[in-house]
């Protein structure tokens, strides 16, 4: 069953990131917080995203990661991570990408939320965490995390219960959706099942079916 270990927020703000003089808007720099936050359709308030273009939105409202992997990073990049460390709302322990489907929907205090895609690595954690393949390592050893929609809003606690309350259509792992996304592109069966999954984010969606359109009209 998977725990909430942390709850965490932050606002967008103009940080220099890896010692460059350019200075990026992001809100990446999530903190535990220590009383109960509202969780409506955007996500919880008092937080927010460095650019709406490419982050946040309904199908992306909450951004979990999985604390599980962090002896992996903490060897890797041999320093400690702390809750946050990855920009995600939530710390889960206890679950991770081949054990939560797309479309699983879980109680979290009052409210409910949805899986709806992998977190898709960005850039910036390359300068986060001062290494130049960070984003890279992310989408190959495919410890992305991942993201929900909002079902149902309400106030979450720190240390609130997470519990499964549906499975998702078809039973999809989000490393199965990882691994079709960047490795086993061309994989037409799982291609086929993947495009039908109403819970999959639009614009993962719209990408898997021009993907399998391309393989339909050479």
């Amino acid at each position: 069953m998977p725990k909430l270990v942390s709850l965490n927020i932050a606002l967008p703000a103009l940080v220099q990131l890896d010692g460059t003089a350019k200075k990026f808007r992001t809100g990446m720099f999530k903190k535990p917080v220590n009383e109960r936050i509202y969780l409506d359709k955007l996500g919880f308030h008092g937080d927010g995203v460095g650019d709406t273009r490419i982050h946040g939105g309904n199908d992306l409202a909450v951004c979990a990661y999985f604390v599980d992997h962090f002896s992996f990073w903490n060897n890797e990049l041999n320093r400690l991570l702390e809750p946050g460390a990855f920009g995600e709302n939530l710390s889960l322990a206890g679950i991770d990408e081949t054990q939560i489907n797309v479309g699983d929907i879980f109680s979290l205090g009052e409210a409910e939320i949805e899986v709806s895609q992998p977190r898709q690595p960005c850039h910036k954690l390359n300068k986060v965490f001062k290494y130049q393949g960070m984003a890279c390592k992310v989408q190959t050893t495919g410890f992305t995390g991942c993201y929900f929609r909002v079902k149902k809003k309400g106030w979450v606690e720190p240390g609130a219960a997470i519990e499964k309350v549906q499975d998702g259509l078809g039973k999809i792992s989000i490393d199965k959706i990882n691994t079709l996304m960047f490795k086993e592109k061309n994989d037409i069966n799982l291609l086929s099942k993947v495009v039908s999954q109403e819970a999959l984010s639009l614009e993962w969606r719209e990408k898997f079916e021009k993907r399998l359109k391309s393989h339909a009209n050479p």
